[in-house]
C-alpha cells in the first residue's frame, strides 16, 4: 500500500511538470514545508521525476534571472519559488526585466499561515509568520504581473497553474504571480481529483498568434513599397528567432533599411548591407530617422528619442507589436497612423506576400536604394573598425569588444552573449557584429544584475554552447556574485563574464551632463560615481565558486587573458575578467 501522502504541494509541482517546466529555481522558507517533503517523499520513491529540477539559489534575485535566461534562450517558461513578501520583494528588479522583456516565468511564493492555534497542519509556529503577514502580499507585483491569484484550494490547484501559464505564454508574454499559505499547500488530495479533467488541461496552449487584417496589410505595404526613403524600426522582434528570416525576407523585397532601436535582442543580422545601425540614448539625430519618409515601428517600444532624434515631420507611420498601445507605460506616444496588434512573424509573412502578389515593388527604384544603402553600410562598418584599434597605453571598450569577437569567432562551438554593458551597450552592439538570431539578449528592462542568473539559465537549456556575458563593473556587482558563482559551482554551468570595469557608475555621469552640461557637477568633475577603493571582482567569484578570475589593465595582457578565460570555461569552471577600461 502506498503511503507517499498527496498533497496540494505534490499536485502544484505536478502540474508545473505538466505545462513544460524542466527548473524550479527556488530560495526556500518557512512557507515551504509541503514542496520539501514532496520533493522529499518523490525521491525517496525514485519518482523525481514527476517535478520539475529543484535549482537551488542563495538571493531571490538570481533564481528569478536565471528562470528568465532559461526562457528567453528556450521560449519555455520556467518557474521560481520564492519565500512569502520578504523573497517577493528581492525578485522586484528582476521582476520588471520580465515584464518589460515580455518573458514568461512563474513565481509561487508562500503565505503566512492563516491559522494560529493549530487548526489545520501548517499552523503558525514561528514568529516571523506574525511579521511576515501583509495585507496585500499579491499587490507588491501587482504593476508587473500580467496575472496573480491566491491557492485557496488543492482541488483546484492543477486549474490555477495552467491558467496562469496560459496567460504568461500568450503575447504579450510575461510574468504571473501564485501565492499559497502553508495550511493549504500541506492540504491531503485525492489524486483523482486533483486531475478532474473538467478542471485542467495538460499543456493549456497560448492564445494563437494575432495577424493584421487585410485593409492594414495593404496600407502598410502599399506605403512601404512607394516610399523613396523607407526605414523600419525594432527593438525586440528577436525574441522569436523564426521572425529574423522574414525580417530580412522584407527588408530584401524593398530594400528597406532596419534600424535597431535599444535592442534587446538581436534583430537583424549585423553584417547585413541593409543594417541601418543601432541608437540608445542617442542625442543626435539619426540619419537614418532624419531621412525616411515612411517608418515601420515593429515590436519597439522606444523607437527613437522625441527630444533628440525624432524622424522628419512628415513622414508617414506605422506600428506594428504584440503590445502597440504600450498599457503599462503611463506616458507613450508616436504619431502613427494606424497601430496593429500582431505577433511580428505572422505580420512581416502577409506583408511579404502581399508585395509578391500584388508586384508594389518598382524594381528600379529599389535597386538605386539598394546600390546606395550597401554603400552606407560599408562606410559605418569600415568606421567601426577604425574605432577597434588597439590603443598602446589603454584598452577601449570598443579594442576589447573586437577582440573578443574575434576569439569567439574561432570557438568551434555555439555562443550566447548576454550584455548588461549599460553605458556599453552600443560598443557591444556594433563592434560585437552577431549575426546568429538568439546569439545576442539583453535584460528587456532596466534593474541591473539580470546577466548573472540569466548566464546559469542558459547555460542549463544549453549546456553546449558558450555562453558570455558582457557586463559593467556596477552591474557585476548588483548581480550578487557571491550567490550566482555558488549556485554555477553546484549546478556545473561555467560561463564566461567579461567586465568593463571603468571603476564606477558611468551612466549617471551622462545622464546628468545630459541636463546640466555645464552645471557645477560639471565644472567640478564631482558626480560621486566613482568607486574607489576598488574591488576585487574576480575574487569575489573565486571564492564564492571557485572561479577563474583575473584583472588586467593593460593592452597586452589582454589576448592572453581572454584566451585563458575561455579555455578554462571550457575545461568547467566558472571565469570572470575584469577589464580596465578608461576610468570613469
Amino acid at each position: 500500500m502506498d503511503t507517499t501522502p498527496y498533497t496540494t504541494s505534490t499536485a502544484f509541482l505536478e502540474a508545473l511538470t505538466e505545462a513544460g517546466v524542466e527548473y524550479v529555481f527556488a530560495n526556500l522558507g518557512s512557507d515551504h514545508p509541503g514542496i520539501v517533503e514532496a520533493y522529499a517523499h518523490a525521491r525517496a520513491d525514485g519518482d523525481a521525476h514527476r517535478f520539475p529540477r529543484m535549482i537551488i539559489c542563495p538571493h531571490e534575485s538570481v533564481a528569478f534571472s536565471a528562470a528568465q535566461g532559461y526562457a528567453q534562450t528556450t521560449g519555455r517558461p520556467q518557474a521560481v519559488i520564492v519565500h512569502v513578501e520578504c523573497g517577493t520583494q528581492n525578485i522586484g528588479g528582476m521582476l520588471h526585466n520580465a515584464a518589460k522583456g515580455r518573458t514568461p516565468v512563474l513565481v509561487f511564493a508562500g503565505a503566512s499561515p492563516f491559522t494560529q492555534y493549530g487548526e489545520h497542519t501548517g499552523s503558525r509556529n514561528e514568529f516571523i509568520q506574525w511579521i511576515q503577514d501583509v495585507h496585500d502580499q499579491r499587490g507588491i507585483v501587482r504593476g508587473y504581473t500580467k496575472y496573480d491569484n491566491e491557492i485557496r484550494t488543492g482541488a483546484n490547484v492543477k486549474q490555477l497553474v495552467h491558467r496562469a501559464m496560459q496567460i504568461a505564454t500568450s503575447e504579450p508574454a510575461g510574468p504571473v504571480y501564485l501565492v499559497g499559505a502553508r495550511e493549504v499547500m500541506e492540504q491531503h488530495l485525492d489524486p483523482a481529483q486533483a486531475d478532474d479533467p473538467r478542471y485542467h488541461l495538460q499543456r493549456t496552449p497560448p492564445v494563437a498568434p494575432a495577424a493584421l487584417d487585410p485593409h492594414t496589410t495593404d496600407t502598410v505595404a502599399c506605403a512601404l513599397a512607394h516610399a523613396d526613403t523607407p526605414l523600419i524600426v525594432t527593438s525586440y522582434l528577436g525574441r522569436d528567432p523564426r521572425a529574423v528570416p522574414q525580417l530580412v525576407h522584407l527588408a530584401e523585397q524593398l530594400a528597406i533599411p532596419v534600424l535597431e532601436s535599444v535592442p534587446m535582442r538581436l534583430n537583424f543580422p549585423a553584417d547585413h548591407p541593409l543594417h541601418a545601425g543601432y541608437q540608445w540614448n542617442t542625442q543626435e539625430p539619426t540619419p537614418a530617422l532624419a531621412e525616411a519618409d515612411t517608418v515601420l515601428a515593429l515590436d519597439t517600444d522606444v523607437p527613437w528619442i522625441p527630444l533628440s532624434n525624432p524622424p522628419r515631420p512628415d513622414a508617414r507611420i506605422f506600428v506594428i507589436d504584440t503590445d502597440p498601445l504600450k498599457e503599462q507605460m503611463p506616458l507613450w506616444h508616436v504619431p502613427a497612423e494606424t497601430f496593429s496588434r500582431a505577433q511580428a512573424r505572422t505580420a512581416l509573412d502577409q506583408l511579404c506576400t502581399h508585395i509578391d502578389h500584388t508586384g508594389l515593388a518598382d524594381g528600379d527604384a529599389v535597386a538605386r536604394r539598394r546600390t546606395r544603402l550597401h554603400r552606407r553600410h560599408d562606410q559605418r562598418r569600415a568606421a567601426a573598425a577604425e574605432r577597434e584599434q588597439p590603443h598602446p597605453d589603454a584598452i577601449t571598450p570598443q579594442s576589447l569588444v573586437a577582440q573578443l569577437r574575434d576569439l569567439l569567432a574561432a570557438v568551434e562551438q555555439d555562443t550566447i552573449v548576454l550584455t548588461e554593458a549599460i553605458s556599453n551597450y552600443q560598443t557591444v552592439n556594433e563592434h560585437l557584429g552577431a549575426t546568429r538570431p538568439g546569439s545576442l539578449i539583453g535584460s528587456g528592462g532596466g534593474s541591473l544584475g539580470w546577466h548573472a542568473g540569466a548566464a546559469i539559465g542558459a547555460k542549463l537549456a544549453h549546456p553546449h554552447s558558450l555562453v558570455v556575458s558582457l557586463v559593467g563593473d556596477g552591474s557585476y556587482l548588483f548581480g550578487v556574485p557571491s550567490s550566482t558563482y555558488w549556485v554555477a559551482r553546484r549546478y556545473n554551468t561555467p560561463t564566461l563574464t567579461v567586465v568593463f570595469d571603468n571603476r564606477g557608475w558611468k551612466s549617471p555621469k551622462l545622464s546628468t551632463l545630459g541636463v546640466h552640461p555645464d552645471g557645477a557637477a560639471a565644472a567640478n568633475d564631482d558626480f560621486n560615481t566613482g568607486f574607489d577603493p576598488e574591488a576585487d571582482l574576480p575574487g569575489i567569484a573565486a571564492a564564492a565558486g571557485g572561479a577563474w578570475g583575473r584583472t588586467v589593465d593593460r593592452p597586452d595582457q589582454l589576448a592572453g587573458a581572454l584566451k585563458e578565460a575561455v579555455a578554462a570555461v571550457q575545461g568547467g569552471r566558472p571565469a570572470v575578467l575584469s577589464v580596465h577600461v578608461p576610468k570613469v
